[in-house]
C-alpha cells in the first residue's frame, strides 16, 4: 500500500535555478517575427506558450512535414521494426522523387541510418519515400500512419498528403501543430546526431558522392540552436520549426509563411532572444540531493534508507514571477533487500496547485536484508530496555 508522505514547501528542495541572458525584448514594442504568417514559441519540458502569433491557422507547411515522417521511422527504430543497418533497396518511385534529393539510385541499398541523415541534414525527398516503403509498405500506407500519429499528438488542424511535403491537395498543418510533432521528435535522441550536421558527403553503393549540406542555417548562425527542420515551396512561403538549447531551458519555435528566407531565421533568432531572456527554468529537484525525508524499510538491516530524485525536475516561468511550487512524496512499501538507484515511490512536482511533473523516487543506498543475527540484536535491545 502506498503511503503519502508529506507535502513540502518548494524551499525544501529548490537547488538553484537558470541564469538569465541579460537581454530584454517587450513584445508589444517589437515585432518578433517579421515578415511571417504564423509563429508559435513553447518550453520543450512543460509545453507551455511563450509567443504566438497565428498559431492556428491552416496553410501548407512544405518540407516541415518531414517532422513527421522522421517521428513514424525513428519510432520504427525504436520499436525494433527496422535498425538504423537495416538495408534499404531504393524503389524506382523514390529515386524518382523531385525537389531537394541525395538522388538515390534505383536498385541500391542503403542504410536506415543513412537515409536518415539525409532528411534532417538536407531534406531529401527520394530519402523519404524509400523510409516510407519500408516502414508501411507504400507511400500512402505511411501517409495514413502520419495522419494517425497527428491525431494522437492532438493535432487537430494537420492533415498530409505525402510524406515529402511537395505540393499536393489538400494538406496543411498550422504553427501550433508542428511545434507539438517536433517536441515529439526531439524525444528520440537519435535525432541530435544528425541535426548537427553541417556538411557531409553521402556515398552511393555505386562509389558516387553526393555533397549534403545543412539546410538549417541557425546550426551556424545561431550557437544555442541544435536542431531544426526548413521547408519552402511558392505555396508555403519559408518555413522553420527549430529548436536551441541554453543552460536549463530548451525551446522550440515555429516560423511559418514567411517572406524570405532570411525573416524565417532572424524571426527564429528573435523569438529565441525573447524566450531565453524573459522566461527561465527553476531547478526544484536535483537528483543529486537527498530528499529531507527518509522511507521505511523492513527487513532490513536499518529502519530506514535516503531517497532522491531519479532525475532533475523543473518548473518553467516568467523571469520576473516566482510560482508557488510544492511536492508530493508518495512512499511504496519497500522490503529489504534495497539497491542503490532502486525506484521506491514517487515525487509529484505542483506548480501553483496544478501536477507539472512526477518524478521516481529511487533509493540513495543499499538496504542489505537483516539476518537472524540482527533480529537476535535486536530483541536483546528491547530486552534490555
Amino acid at each position: 500500500m502506498k503511503k503519502i508522505l508529506t507535502i513540502l514547501c518548494s524551499a525544501c528542495l529548490i537547488a538553484g535555478s537558470a541564469t538569465s541572458t541579460g537581454f530584454k525584448i517587450n513584445v508589444s514594442d517589437s515585432q518578433l517575427t517579421a515578415g511571417c504568417k504564423s509563429a508559435y514559441l513553447i518550453d520543450y519540458c512543460s509545453g507551455e506558450c511563450i509567443y504566438k502569433e497565428n498559431e492556428l491557422s491552416r496553410m501548407p507547411i512544405a518540407s516541415v512535414c518531414k517532422v513527421m515522417t522522421l517521428t513514424l521511422a525513428m519510432e520504427a527504430v525504436d520499436s525494433g521494426k527496422i535498425t538504423l543497418d537495416t538495408l534499404i533497396t531504393a524503389s524506382e518511385h523514390a529515386a524518382g522523387m523531385g525537389g531537394s534529393q541525395v538522388f538515390l539510385g534505383s536498385g541500391c541499398q542503403y542504410t536506415v541510418d543513412q537515409l536518415l541523415k539525409s532528411i534532417v541534414v538536407c531534406s531529401a525527398n527520394d530519402s523519404c519515400v524509400a523510409i516510407s516503403e519500408t516502414v508501411a509498405g507504400s507511400e500512402d500506407s505511411f501517409v495514413a500512419q502520419m495522419n494517425k500519429k497527428a491525431t494522437e499528438l492532438g493535432c487537430n488542424d494537420t492533415l498530409f498528403a505525402n510524406c515529402t511535403g511537395l505540393p499536393k491537395e489538400n494538406q496543411y498543418s498550422c504553427a501550433h501543430d508542428v511545434a507539438l510533432m517536433f517536441k515529439n521528435l526531439l524525444s528520440y535522441e537519435n535525432y541530435f546526431n544528425y541535426s548537427k550536421v553541417w556538411l557531409e558527403d553521402f556515398v552511393h553503393p555505386d562509389n558516387r558522392t553526393t555533397s549534403m549540406t545543412n539546410t538549417n542555417k541557425l546550426i551556424k548562425k545561431y550557437s544555442f540552436c541544435d536542431g531544426g527542420k526548413t521547408g519552402f515551396t511558392n505555396e508555403a512561403g519559408f518555413c522553420l520549426a527549430a529548436t536551441a538549447k541554453k543552460d536549463n531551458m530548451r525551446l522550440i519555435s515555429v516560423v511559418l509563411g514567411a517572406d524570405s528566407s532570411d525573416n524565417r531565421f532572424s524571426s527564429t533568432i528573435n523569438m529565441f532572444n525573447f524566450g531565453f531572456s524573459n522566461y527561465k527554468n527553476k531547478i526544484v529537484l536535483d537528483k543529486d540531493v537527498t530528499l529531507n525525508d527518509e522511507f521505511a524499510v523492513s527487513g532490513g538491516k536499518k529502519q530506514s534508507f535516503a531517497v532522491c530524485p531519479e532525475r532533475n525536475s523543473y518548473v518553467f516561468s516568467a523571469a520576473d514571477k516566482s510560482p508557488d511550487v510544492t511536492f508530493e512524496i508518495i512512499a511504496d512499501d519497500v522490503k529489504a533487500p534495497v539497491v542503490k538507484g532502486q525506484a521506491v515511490g514517487k515525487i509529484n512536482v505542483y506548480k501553483d496547485g496544478v501536477l507539472c511533473d512526477s518524478v521516481n523516487a529511487v533509493s540513495a543506498e543499499d538496504v542489505k536484508k537483516a539476518g537472524f543475527g540482527d533480529y537476535f540484536k535486536d530483541i536483546s535491545s528491547k530486552w534490555a530496555i
